[in-house]
């Protein structure tokens, strides 16, 4: 998956999460947002690697 896809799907999951109550499922949503913002700046930089 993509830093985008991560991101929305992890905002989901935290919205699920916030609404059910459920900690865990909260949580799991917040760690998929910051993988998705990984991914994201590690393409940034393997696209600058690579123009050059």
């Amino acid at each position: 998956m993509g830093g985008k896809t991560d991101i929305a799907k992890g905002r989901i999951k935290e919205a699920a999460g916030v609404l059910t109550g459920n900690d865990k499922l909260r949580n799991e949503g917040k760690m998929d947002q910051a993988v998705g913002r990984v991914k994201q700046a590690v393409n940034k930089v393997v696209d600058k690697i690579v123009k050059k």
